[in-house]
Formats: C-alpha cells, structure tokens, sequence
C-alpha cells in the first residue's frame, strides 16, 4: 500500500511600494512572487492566509519590504521553482546575477553555451515565477534597454532604480 504526500498550497497578498504582492508558498518553501496585473499569473495559488499566519510568508513578507527599502540585498527563504529543465537552467544563471548589476539574455544564451538561445532565455525570463527573489528584473537588452518584465517595466525601472550603485547615480546629469 501506497501513502500519498499531501502538498500544502497557500497564498496572501503583501503590501509593498510595488503593489500588493502575491506570494504563494507550498509546504516549506515559496513558490511564487507575483506583481498585480503579473504577464503569467499562476494558475492555482490555494487556501488564501493572513500575510501573519504563515511564518513563512511573514518571513518574505518582511525580507522584500526590506529590499524595498534599501536595506536588504539577498533573500534567505527556501524556494522551490517548477520549471521545465531549460527553464531551471535560466533562472539558476538568474539568481547568480550580482546585486546592483545587470546582465542581457544574449549574454544568458552564452553562458548555457548557445547564443541561438535568445528567445527562448527571454520566455524562460518572463515566466519567472519567483519575481525580485530570482532577479529577473537584473536582464535588459542587448543595448542596454528595459525590455519586458511580467511585472512592467515602471516597476523594473523601479527595482534596477533601488539597486545602482551610489557612484552610477551620482555619475548621472538628472
């Protein structure tokens, strides 16, 4: 006989300066991060629970209000991503992406060995269920230009905005 695990799916909607944020936790780690009006909402985000009722969703919660704040630049959550093996591949070079700094999906489709890749780095990029925490945000185009962001890219600007270096920002004439 057979013992099925039962998976427990819960989300809450997280007050921040982006918006109300979605974050979907399952069992012990954070599945999704989604912005209002997200490109690719998920498709089941279960049982909805008081931001304050999960440890873990209090715990995120507080860490990106922190990093919207300027005060924190990494996240220590557990995060469970359900990609296809292409996709996993992505949005592990994603979360190698230093803070404060930016990369281009041309130079993503490089590092997985084959710069053919663009298109679909930029599909894998957009379906990043785990916005801000696996930093899509971070990638913009071959010419340096804010490209698409599920979140829009008022709030991508905001983001790459929170995290340039002091002497970028100083360097600029406006």
């Amino acid at each position: 006989m057979s013992t099925a695990s039962t998976t427990t799916r819960h989300h809450a909607h997280v007050p921040t300066t982006l918006g109300d944020l979605l974050i979907v936790a399952e069992d012990d780690a954070v599945v999704g991060i989604y912005f209002p009006g997200h490109t690719y909402p998920p498709a089941a985000v279960g049982e909805m629970v008081a931001e304050t009722a999960d440890p873990l969703i209090a715990t995120i919660a507080i860490q990106l209000r922190e990093y919207l704040a300027g005060d924190r630049v990494a996240f220590d959550v557990p995060l469970r991503s359900r990609g296809d093996r292409f996709s996993e591949q992505v949005w592990a070079l994603l979360r190698d992406i230093p803070y404060g700094t930016t990369t281009t999906y041309g130079a993503l489709a490089a590092a997985l060995g084959n710069r053919q890749l663009v298109q679909r780095v930029g599909q894998a990029v957009g379906h990043n269920p785990l916005s801000i925490v696996v930093p899509c945000h971070r990638v913009v185009g071959a010419d340096g230009s804010l490209t698409g962001f599920a979140g829009g890219l008022d709030r991508k600007r905001t983001l790459l905005a929170l995290e340039e270096p002091a002497d970028v920002r100083a360097a600029r004439l406006f």
